[in-house]
């Protein structure tokens, strides 16, 4: 904790910036930190984060269920209210330059801000992780960097990039074989003839099962529809849905049917919406 505490606090630091939502996931070994501010302040936090993370987490030390290439495994820009893409390609730009000089860590550009549109998808930047990255980046030139050197460090690589809202969004099935997930997960996901901007991956979570996803175009697939194929997949193979969790903020528009999304009793959704967020800390 404090590793994600001092990581945490080089954002806060920066003036203009405000945190809006941090979640600590032990069971992916993974956090993810919401923040919002004018693009000068967002740039200098982002850079901060990439920072701090660099120097405390050692990636020959870490592993996780979730894929990742290193110690800030991916860094996004969102457009918000007032904002553009084009200025978020810009500074996912201007932040890769900063992070391949200054720190030494090689730099992917993905989504809207990539060169190259072969590394448009995350999914497969990711592909190999840090480990199968640490051997490739040198001697494969589809995998050398677009900033920071053709070799990585114990903090390995960074992924930076500009896009529109995503959406986490995981399922938790109720069996531990994790086989029944990656067929669901293989069966649903665009790259495999699925849903349209959906990407997903079956993983086992605290002795579940777990369908994990990110739906990076949810006015194309609502949130709905994932569960409804999840749901329609897990019956061939004689399982149901348990429960399911969101992971970090969504926008107020995505929020379709919410009472299908097999939430965990009790759980305050309104605390995920991005706009609840942004309107509670401009009223403190």
């Amino acid at each position: 904790m404090n590793v994600i505490d001092a990581i945490t606090n080089s954002i806060g630091m920066v003036p203009q910036t405000i945190i809006l939502d941090r979640h600590i996931d032990p069971y992916h070994n993974r956090t993810v930190i919401t923040f919002v501010g004018p693009p000068a302040s967002v740039l200098q936090a982002a850079f901060q984060a990439v920072s701090t993370a660099s120097k405390l987490i050692d990636m020959e030390q870490h592993d996780g269920v979730h894929p990742r290439i290193g110690a800030t495994d991916v860094v996004p820009f969102v457009p918000l209210s007032g904002s553009s893409m084009e200025t978020c390609i810009r500074i996912a730009a201007e932040l890769g330059k900063q992070v391949g000089d200054k720190l030494n860590i090689p730099v992917y550009l993905y989504g809207q801000a990539a060169n190259n549109i072969t590394r448009s998808n995350l999914a497969k930047l990711r592909t190999g992780e840090y480990e199968g990255l640490r051997k490739s980046i040198s001697v494969d030139p589809e995998r050398h960097p677009d900033y920071g050197p053709k070799h990585l460090s114990s903090s390995g690589a960074t992924a930076i990039g500009a896009r529109t809202p995503l959406i986490a969004f995981n399922i938790n099935l109720s069996t531990n074989d994790i086989l029944i997930a990656k067929k669901i997960a293989k069966a649903i996901r665009q790259s495999s003839g699925g849903l349209d901007g959906v990407q997903s991956i079956g993983i086992i979570v605290d002795e579940l099962a777990q369908v994990s996803n990110n739906i990076t175009n949810y006015a194309i697939t609502p949130v709905v529809v994932v569960v409804d194929a999840i749901e329609r997949e897990a019956t061939k193979y004689g399982v149901k849905i348990y429960d399911s969790e969101i992971v970090g903020l969504i926008p107020q528009e995505a929020m379709q049917e919410t009472e299908r999304w097999y939430l965990p009793e009790n759980f305050e959704l309104s605390n995920c919406i991005l706009e609840n967020c942004i309107a509670a800390h401009l009223q403190k």
